[in-house]
């Protein structure tokens, strides 16, 4: 992928959810919610500070993280969906 975000941005994509419940029964397309978590593609070098410091962002490519329903925007980048979103939208790191 050639795309790099800016500032504190961070590029995921989002991990497919379970196509059953816990119970077995198949959940059809229409029926699911978009999942909530992902995984982080690409992130920005960082904000700056009211000094101009670069602070640098605590999630890295390869983190499995947790984001908000609404979250970020949806883009298509070579053939893939994925999520561009601020850090501040990002809920934690799954570990």
């Amino acid at each position: 992928m050639k795309f790099r975000p800016l500032h504190d941005r961070v590029v995921v994509r989002r991990l497919e959810s379970e196509e059953r419940t816990t119970g077995g029964i198949i959940i059809p397309d229409t029926a699911k919610e978009k999942p909530q978590q992902g995984e982080v593609v690409a992130v920005g070098p960082g904000a700056r500070n009211e000094k101009g410091e670069l602070i640098a962002l605590d999630v890295k490519a390869g983190d499995k993280v947790l984001f908000g329903k609404w979250s970020g925007t949806e883009v298509k980048i070579d053939g893939q969906d994925l999520l561009i979103m601020k850090e501040s939208d990002v809920m934690g790191i799954v570990g």
